[in-house]
């Protein structure tokens, strides 16, 4: 970024060039085109041409089908969900009565 040269106000850096017919405007690469006449718009995409018929590679084997899943037993998808939460729970318990045991013994230590 450059610093303004000119000897006016601060916020006259920032203001747009003049872009009046007398003063064409000038970008990074040369002077800019007019712009498009009023009612020109937006010309569309370009035109595009369909692929050939055979574009796409011949098809040799073909995958089998999908197999079949087997049956699930939802009543023994939920006994198992639950004795997985009760080990997970038991194996917390134990950890957080170890650590305040293991608590209680550094705190009597320091204090004794």
């Amino acid at each position: 970024m450059t610093t303004p040269t000119s000897g006016g106000s601060p916020d006259e850096y920032w203001r747009r060039p003049d872009t009046s017919p007398e003063r064409p405007a000038v970008g990074p690469a040369g002077p800019t085109a007019s712009p498009p006449a009023r009612g020109s718009g937006y010309p569309g995409p370009p035109p595009t041409t369909p692929p050939p018929a055979g574009w796409r590679p011949p098809v040799l084997l073909r995958p089998p089908p999908p197999r079949r899943l087997p049956p699930q037993d939802m009543a023994e998808l939920d006994a198992a969900e639950q004795r997985a939460q009760r080990l997970t729970y038991g194996v917390g318990t134990v950890a957080g009565v170890l650590l305040v045991v293991l608590v209680c013994v550094l705190c009597s230590r320091l204090l004794f």
